[in-house]
């Protein structure tokens, strides 16, 4: 299997943080980065674990200066891309609405293009689960 961690290495404790979580990683994983353009290094044919969609946008949303229909597109072209592919993909996402009301506005846009974008890949997807404490929910 591979994973496709879509983060950047923001500051030195985030770069700990990853690290733990390539090191929690069996050697059956082969890990590979993309910040953006996940369509682009998917494999044919695997099983690939996108973790996940919440850094994705993120990247998105600081690179096109917190533009919430820019970011929009340009998440839906790359999902729309990534349905194309024959392979088993699958992506976690955070469910941010669900939280603390955020206090800033581009906190709270970013919460609105969040769901958005997950109420999309949930619409493409052949299958739904929302876990809470470890527990699957079958949505789809």
């Amino acid at each position: 299997p591979f994973y496709l961690a879509t983060s950047r290495i923001w500051d030195e404790d985030f770069k700990k943080r990853v690290e733990r979580h390539i090191s929690d990683r069996d050697d059956r994983w082969t890990t590979i980065e993309e910040e953006k353009n996940i369509s682009t290094i998917i494999p044919k044919k695997a099983t690939v674990v996108i973790d996940c969609v919440t850094l994705w946008l993120t990247n998105f949303y600081i690179d096109t200066n917190y533009d919430i229909e820019e970011c929009l597109k340009l998440a839906k072209l790359e999902i729309e891309k990534l349905v194309e592919i024959d392979a088993n993909i699958i992506i976690i996402s955070n469910e941010i609405g669900m939280g603390l009301h955020a206090t800033t506005e581009s906190g709270r846009k970013f919460t609105e293009l969040q769901g958005w974008v997950n109420q999309f890949i949930a619409n493409k997807a052949n299958k739904a689960t929302f876990m809470v404490s470890g527990l699957p929910l079958k949505l789809k």
